[in-house]
């Protein structure tokens, strides 16, 4: 390589992933994180020839040509002006948060007017095989061969590049993420309030539900802030996280009263909106098959209907914003194409979907389910609100000591069952 040298502020999960892969396709790396870490980052990283652990940001900033930053969204401005003053003249600063509205007003405010300003997001998270999946970069304030650089640099990784504007990132992010993550973290409340471990409960096994009790696992594996970040820095997140809590309020209201006709003309009206553009496309993105084969817990002799409240009222909630999801395949995550999969799933099937319509009216098994996940929409919905990132904090990580003996084990089933639907589903995004 060239005397090039990338900075890397903030050695996180996301960090140390560009770290390791930016190094090992031969670029030198400068990279640290706060103090107390400086230590044990050198000792994980002694055999990585070219990543080299510095002992702060200001020393990453002073010879590095790319400086990204990977730190939590709710910190940026804070990082950014401690070390933005130290950046190399005529460098080039990003950053990989999932909230760009901050990360740029940071960079804006605290970086030398000398130094350009390309930033990036991998979307998907640290365990996920980068190749084939979306990467966005943001020329914001830059040179032609800064950008080049920088997608130059970042083409190890043999991710779909995709550039955006910070306002298109953040809009099609929430678009992609936000309520994906509202439903998956409502489903774990929900199970941690009914002090259920939904593997173990027949009515929860196989098909869709492996989507559902893997990928909330997977979710609540992780660290609370990087759905918090992306939740309440995210303009457009409230607004559809607040949605989503509506339709699912709306949607059982429906269901408890026993108001067929009424339900029946929303939830299609809803589909007919959201899936039009599929017309009589007979491929599906998942078959229940492919689903089946990734149980926590053994399948039972035949599945129990559920009325799927979570993916009607997802359906609805595109609906009300006016969002089509197949629009931000390009920029998709691979929790949101599983999402959208089961989703699309469920409403392009005419005889599951009335089954889960006759399933909300006759069939109370899932009562108490539903009434403990409408609670959780709405309780995530107003914590979101509020802006209170400790509040969000507590709730996620309570509901995270509930399922952490599991998490092990779901993990492991989780990316191999996205592997596994991704390479399926590869040809249709």
């Amino acid at each position: 390589m060239s005397d090039i040298a990338v900075g890397i502020i903030g050695m996180g999960d996301m960090g140390k992933m560009y770290a390791r892969r930016i190094g090992e396709a031969g670029w030198t790396v400068y990279a640290c994180d706060v103090p107390e870490k400086y230590e044990e980052l050198r000792e994980e990283f002694q055999t990585h020839k070219n990543v080299h652990i510095m002992e702060s940001g200001h020393l990453v900033s002073r010879c590095s040509d790319w400086i990204m930053y990977s730190v939590e969204a709710k910190s940026i401005g804070a990082v950014v002006a401690q070390f933005g003053p130290s950046t190399k003249v005529g460098a080039i600063v990003g950053g990989q948060t999932s909230c760009k509205a901050p990360e740029i007003e940071a960079f804006e405010t605290y970086l030398p007017k000398d130094v350009d300003i390309v930033s990036c997001h991998s979307l998907h998270g640290p365990a996920v095989d980068p190749k084939g999946q979306p990467l966005v970069i943001i020329k914001h304030r830059a040179s032609e061969k800064s950008a080049q650089l920088v997608e130059n640099i970042l083409s190890c990784f043999e991710s779909k590049t995709v550039h955006l504007t910070a306002e298109q990132h953040d809009r099609i992010t929430a678009d992609t993420q936000a309520v994906t993550h509202a439903a998956f973290l409502s489903m774990g409340a929900a199970w941690q309030a009914n002090q259920q471990f939904p593997w173990e409960i027949a009515r929860y096994i196989g098909g869709i539900e492996n989507v559902k009790i893997n990928v909330a696992l997977r979710i609540y594996s992780n660290k609370w802030h990087v759905y918090a970040g992306l939740a309440m820095l995210n303009p457009s997140a409230k607004i559809q996280i607040q949605q989503y809590a509506t339709s699912v309020t709306e949607l059982f209201k429906l269901m408890l009263s026993g108001r067929r006709a009424e339900l029946t003309d929303r939830i299609k009206a809803a589909g007919a909106a959201v899936f039009k553009e599929r017309g009589n496309d007979p491929d599906l993105l998942l078959k229940d098959e492919v689903l089946d084969r990734f149980s926590l817990g053994e399948l039972p002799p035949e599945k129990v209907p559920n009325n799927h409240l979570s993916l009607l009222a997802m359906v609805d909630c595109w609906w009300k914003l006016g969002i089509v999801p197949y629009d931000h395949m390009i920029c998709s995550t691979p929790l949101f194409r599983l999402w959208l999969g089961i989703t699309e799933y469920v409403f392009r099937n005419p005889e599951l979907l009335q089954e889960c319509i006759d399933t909300s009216i006759e069939d109370n098994t899932f009562r108490m389910d539903d009434l403990e996940f409408t609670f959780a929409a709405r309780d995530w919905s107003q914590r979101v609100l509020l802006g209170n990132m400790d509040v969000y904090r507590e709730k996620f990580e309570t509901i995270q000591a509930y399922f952490s003996p599991r998490f092990p084990e779901a993990t492991k089933l989780g990316n191999e069952m996205i592997k596994t639907i991704l390479e399926k589903t590869k040809e249709k995004e």
